[in-house]
């Protein structure tokens, strides 16, 4: 499997829908994105493939990345997603969530990783496009099994791996253990990608230096910043950094960020734009202040008067 940029954007459940990949796109137009991850049962089961997916109008490259541990709904899910235009599918092995974990899904795979082989194996006969695996390094410390996992994946048809460097245990806590990264990329022959704790240029780099990996992933660290997967591919491309990103151009982004919910969702969108402006008001005079405000807002027209106060404040 090739990417044309060495840094993705992740799947977040919640966040990473229509309007925020478009952002992210505009910063990074050879990125891979992906969207929220979709229970492939759910999808199978209501018949609603294409409200759930949404990516007819969006830019490639885009992928897909789907959830369960029963592989005749995978593979029905995978079938859909190909009809519907995605360019990778993606198996999400790594979510440490409760609610996703019980179930049989996310990182319990890690430890059913006969019944996580016949998902990729039959997904990967069922479907042309690559099928690939993000996950974690094992269920806790006591049970690191990544390297024996990875191969199992590799050998069943994934064609790339994205490994968040900590443990289901670990949840999104503590120091990533980027050693066993290096030594999954010296073991497989497909493209690994490192995840987990990349928040900047500076991070993504000394991550790639540690891991040898063939890119990153980035996750929290677009929260609020969507600006984060381009201002690293355009260093990985040029050695050259981005111009700072400003308080007004943030808070600029978010005010976007807002209307575009509001015109795609309704109050449905205000009511989730809240947590999204909590993101972006951050490292500037006020934030904390405009924090209070913008969590209370009703409607787009609060939203934007406490928007363009605080932009003509950090003029």
């Amino acid at each position: 499997m090739s990417l044309n940029s060495r840094v993705l954007q992740s799947p977040l459940a919640g966040v990473t829908d229509l309007v925020f990949r478009k952002l992210v796109r505009r910063y990074s137009p050879k990125s891979m994105i992906y969207t929220e991850m979709i229970n492939a049962t759910e999808l199978c089961h209501l018949g609603r493939t294409q409200q759930l997916i949404n990516i007819e109008i969006e830019q490639k490259p885009i992928g897909i990345q789907i959830f369960d541990s029963r592989y005749h709904f995978m593979v029905e899910a995978a079938k859909r997603i190909e009809i519907q235009g995605a360019q990778v599918i993606d198996i999400n092995m790594g979510c440490p969530v409760n609610k996703i974990t019980k179930k049989g899904g996310g990182s319990s795979l890690l430890k059913q990783p006969k019944t996580a082989k016949k998902i990729i194996s039959e997904i990967a006969k069922a479907v042309k496009i690559p099928v690939t695996v993000k996950t974690r390094i094992g269920w806790n410390d006591n049970t690191i099994n990544i390297l024996d996992f990875a191969k199992m994946m590799e050998d069943a048809g994934a064609c790339m791996l994205t490994i968040h460097a900590r443990t289901r245990n670990q949840g999104y806590t503590g120091t990533p253990y980027w050693q066993w990264i290096r030594k999954i990329k010296e073991n497989l022959l497909i493209p690994i990608i490192a995840n987990g704790n990349i928040f900047s240029v500076e991070d993504a780099v000394k991550c790639l230096e540690m891991t040898n990996a063939d890119g990153v992933m980035c996750s929290r660290g677009t929260l609020g910043y969507p600006f984060l997967v381009g201002e690293i591919d355009h260093f990985f491309k040029t050695g050259r950094s981005f111009a700072t990103i400003t308080p007004q151009q943030r808070l600029g982004c978010a005010k976007e960020h807002l209307q575009e919910l509001w015109e795609h969702k309704g109050n449905q969108g205000i009511y989730q734009g809240r947590k999204h402006l909590l993101w972006y008001c951050q490292g500037f005079p006020g934030a904390p202040e405009l924090r209070k405000e913008i969590i209370k807002i009703q409607n787009i027209e609060e939203g934007y008067k406490l928007l363009d106060k605080s932009i003509e404040l950090c003029l």
